[in-house]
């Protein structure tokens, strides 16, 4: 029977084969999901010998990262902002890129890190977002919107989870649709569709083949949803209040031009770790 190394060494030419990148790094996260073990663990039992029903643990999920379905859908799991979420195909799988738009946000509102800051979180999808302003604003309030259904009871589950239920109210909304209209909030973050059709069709078939469309693409050349945020934002911000916005690297004269004519005392581009323009914010 084989070993644990034979069984990581053979995974990992596997997936390398069908495409996968980081080969080895999931090789090994499948395979210590599959027998409960940390890959520490995992690596101090490399001549463990597998027998058959460990293997049939293994070769399910060893079987969907090769048909490239997300390592994050498969393991169930993924950490954002020091969180650990649930994940699954009913929303996006949170990104380091949108850990970062959080930071900036949370640094950008610091002065109100004591205060009972307001915040709406717009498109919540995992709830990602909403429970890191959550956790980063002890004594603020969040309120989290999306139009999916589906969406909304995963991010419920991961509010739970994460111990922060009391801190986030879920809302089922088409951005600013459904909200009181004399809501205000002194801080208004989203990561919206913003790829266009081409763009999600170019996409990694872990992106285009499973996770949800609707959530990656927006009509105008993706450009319709930042527009309908940043056009409507100031009427739901109170004085000095912040937008902050995870965009498309070339979108950016048009969001910034749309900030200017919707009124923002002042906007400005964020680049992501790659010095890409990545981000907005916004100042009303």
């Amino acid at each position: 029977m084989p070993t644990i190394l034979e069984i990581i060494k053979k995974t990992t030419d596997f997936l390398a084969g069908k495409g996968v990148e980081s080969a080895r790094l999931n090789a090994e996260l499948l395979i210590g999901h599959a027998l409960a073990l940390k890959r520490m663990a995992l690596y101090l039992q490399f001549e463990r010998v597998l027998g058959e029903p460990e293997l049939e643990k293994i070769r399910p999920l060893v079987r969907r990262r090769s048909q490239r379905e997300p390592l994050q859908y498969i393991l169930g799991e993924t950490e954002f902002y020091g969180l650990k979420l649930k994940v699954d195909r009913r929303a996006l799988i949170p990104r380091p890129e949108t850990e970062l738009l959080v930071e900036m946000v949370l640094a950008a509102s610091a002065d109100r890190a004591s205060a009972a800051t307001t915040v709406l979180d717009l498109g919540t999808g995992s709830g990602a977002i909403a429970l890191a302003m959550a956790k980063g604003m002890p004594t603020g309030s969040v309120t989290a919107v999306d139009c999916s259904e589906d969406a909304l009871a995963l991010a419920r589950e991961n509010a739970l989870t994460t111990g922060l239920v009391d801190r986030v109210v879920f809302a089922r909304a088409n951005w600013f649709a459904g909200l009181l209209v004399d809501a205000r909030f002194d801080v208004i973050v989203a990561n919206p569709p913003y790829l266009s059709a081409e763009e999600t069709a170019a996409t990694e078939p872990e992106v285009r083949g499973y996770e949800p469309g609707t959530a990656l693409t927006a009509v105008e050349g993706g450009l319709a949803d930042l527009r309908e945020i940043v056009t409507r934002a100031p009427a739901y911000l109170n004085a000095g209040g912040l937008l902050g916005l995870e965009t498309g690297i070339a979108q950016h004269p048009e969001v910034l031009r749309l900030a200017m004519i919707a009124g923002f005392n002042r906007a400005e581009s964020r680049q992501d770790l790659t010095g890409r323009d990545r981000y907005v914010l916004a100042w009303r």
